[in-house]
């Protein structure tokens, strides 16, 4: 999966969110902790282990 692709498109609006499957939640993990503009992204952890990513709101 390229996560950093996705990362991309959150950050740049073009995915409104990215559901995270519990057995993907650690690599997704790696690759975020990698992404350059992570403080742009927030997830949102759900039951069952899903973790909803989706662009921070800036407030202006």
């Amino acid at each position: 999966m390229n996560y950093q692709k996705i990362l991309e498109q959150l950050v740049n609006g073009e995915l409104e969110q990215y559901i995270v499957e519990p057995k993907d939640a650690f690599d997704f993990q790696a690759a975020l902790r990698a992404f350059g503009k992570r403080q742009n992204i927030t997830g949102r952890a759900l039951r069952g282990g899903k973790i909803i990513y989706s662009q921070s709101k800036s407030e202006n």
